[in-house]
């Protein structure tokens, strides 16, 4: 694979010579730094590049230029370098163009000139970008391999792992991939050993759990230290966010994750009203992000291991694994988030993981190329799913009980998928039984307002209704409510042990905090989950200068 390539254009000599300067000295070893002066010559050079398969990583270009704008000439450089990243160089007056083609044409960041100095000013903002041009675009010579079945419920699941865990994968389906069959004759793999996960050192793994598999990746999945200041139960923002701020402030911290970081957030194709991010980011990118602020600042992570109790030792919490292991910490921050409730339907649990599924990976929309596609939800995981399902789909179809999209989903994505044309809004519609055989085939749905129900063909039904938390773990040690929510600070009542007052964000069990989404009366949005992880660790210190 060719060196990535960047394209700085700009009809200034001065400037051009000096942006390209800049970008030769800092990436200069691992791209190439193609220095244009004009849209027309950019567009040029694009269309060779593109002729010889050469990928680009990304554009940068002035806005303000005699024969082409920079916003125009980007606007054309999609058709020869469509995932290239796009940067814009303004002055200060240029910053509405810039903001109006954040949504017009997906720019990805606008930069004022002058830049320097570069160090503050340019390459914190290339680096980010460059790196997420990377993450999307691996060197797959030397990724893991899995074969398996598509409508296998674990295939499906050690599919999601790798996605979530960032960790690059080449899949072949047994049925539609003449390799896929191969690999599975060269392993003599009965139907009852699939998935395999073939590694890049040459061993196999036979239908592995995901513990199997992130112990062969060479992921953590075991706590380090005998006793830690704070555990973090759960990797979603909320516990990412506590871990960046315990680590940071000299506190020993671990972090216990039974699936990948990024908890539901993680799975989001775009988070568009999150501060600081004009053009929003995808839950992965915000996830990977926080993970590398946790592993900057000494934080632990702890994979693919579910927690199955809490337990009051004496001064120590004791936060119990299956398989019997256990973490001890002076504090314990519960984050679990929530996950999505279970359909209703007939048929559901046993086509779950073969055509019906609970959430959704970003990547996993590619998979329905061509297809129609039905999504149940009227929150923002589902309004975000459906438009990111409608770049690959033939046609996807929104399924809500209620009576109107407003009442439940943000505006902004409201707008876009009444726009969209090939998205279907079905109101006061409901799933009432799924067939098929061996997978999904078809949905009875029901027309409440009508009053009629009717069958219709889909290989797929992805579920996005409501939240129930992850909590049943917790048993009697910690009270909730009646859905299972964590119950806090002055809402405890009677249920609170001590003289003093119980912290905002304390549980039941003193020195046991809870944040995010899991917590009795949270705001279920990524900002107010990093916000209540971080004043989590604030009530931490407060706790530990007590005992």
């Amino acid at each position: 694979m060719a060196r990535p390539t960047i394209v700085t254009v700009d009809d200034d000599p001065q400037v051009s010579s000096a942006i390209t300067r800049d970008l030769l000295t800092r990436y200069g070893q691992d791209y190439r730094v193609v220095r244009t002066t004009s849209g027309p010559e950019a567009l040029d050079v694009l269309a060779q590049l593109a002729l010889r398969d050469d990928p680009v990583a990304l554009i940068l270009t002035d806005q303000r230029m005699p024969e082409m704008t920079g916003t125009e000439m980007l606007e054309q450089a999609s058709t020869h370098a469509p995932q290239a990243k796009k940067v814009l160089l303004t002055a200060y007056a240029d910053t509405e163009v810039a903001i109006t083609a954040i949504n017009e044409i997906g720019l990805d960041h606008y930069l004022m000139k002058p830049w320097d100095p570069p160090d503050e000013r340019l390459y914190p903002v290339v680096d980010d970008l460059l790196g997420d041009w990377q993450r999307e675009h691996p060197d797959h010579t030397g990724d893991l391999r899995v074969v398996g079945h598509r409508w296998s419920e674990r295939s499906h699941e050690l599919k999601t792992f790798l996605a979530r865990n960032h960790v690059p994968y080449v899949w072949y389906d047994v049925e539609r991939d003449d390799e896929g069959a191969r690999l599975a004759g060269l392993a003599g793999a009965g139907p009852d050993e699939l998935p395999l996960v073939l590694m890049p050192s040459g061993s196999t793994l036979r239908s592995p759990t995901t513990l199997d598999l992130a112990g062969a990746l060479g992921l953590n999945t075991a706590a380090q230290q005998p006793l830690y200041d704070v555990c973090i139960v759960g990797g979603g923002p909320a516990g990412l966010a506590a871990a960046v701020y315990a680590a940071s402030e000299g506190l020993s911290t671990v972090v216990v994750e039974r699936e990948a970081p990024g908890g539901q957030a993680g799975q989001s194709a775009a988070i568009e009203n999150y501060l600081g991010f004009p053009r929003g980011l995808s839950g992965s990118d915000l996830a990977q992000r926080a993970l590398a602020q946790v592993r900057r600042f000494g934080a632990e992570l702890v994979v693919a291991r579910d927690v199955v109790a809490l337990e009051e030792r004496g001064p120590v919490r004791a936060v119990v694994l299956d398989g019997q292991s256990v973490v001890e910490a002076r504090t314990v921050i519960v984050a679990t988030g929530v996950s999505y409730r279970r359909l209703p339907a007939g048929g559901t649990d046993a086509l779950t993981g073969r055509g019906v599924y609970y959430g959704a990976s970003a990547s996993e929309a590619a998979q329905c190329q061509d297809d129609v596609v039905y999504v149940v939800g009227a929150a923002n995981s589902a309004g975000q799913a459906v438009l990111n399902f409608a770049k690959y789909a033939k046609r996807v179809v929104l399924l809500v009980r209620g009576a109107s999209l407003e009442a439940s989903m943000s505006r902004y994505l409201v707008d876009r998928i009444e726009a969209h044309p090939g998205i279907d809004v079905r109101l006061r519609t409901q799933v009432t039984e799924c067939r098929g055989d061996g997978h999904l085939e078809s949905l009875v749905l029901r027309d409440e307002a009508a009053g009629l129900e009717e069958q219709v063909d889909t290989d797929w039904l992805f579920v996005f209704i409501g939240a129930a938390p992850r909590t049943d773990w917790l048993d009697a040690t910690v009270a909730r409510d009646g859905n299972g929510f964590v119950v806090t600070g002055p809402d405890l009542a009677a249920a609170w042990p001590l003289p003093r007052a119980p912290y905002a964000l304390e549980t039941s069990l003193p020195g046991v905090f809870a944040a995010g989404d899991v917590r009795l009366d949270s705001m279920k949005r990524v900002a107010s989950a990093v916000g209540e992880g971080a004043m989590a660790v604030h009530l931490v210190h407060r706790y530990l200068a007590t005992v």
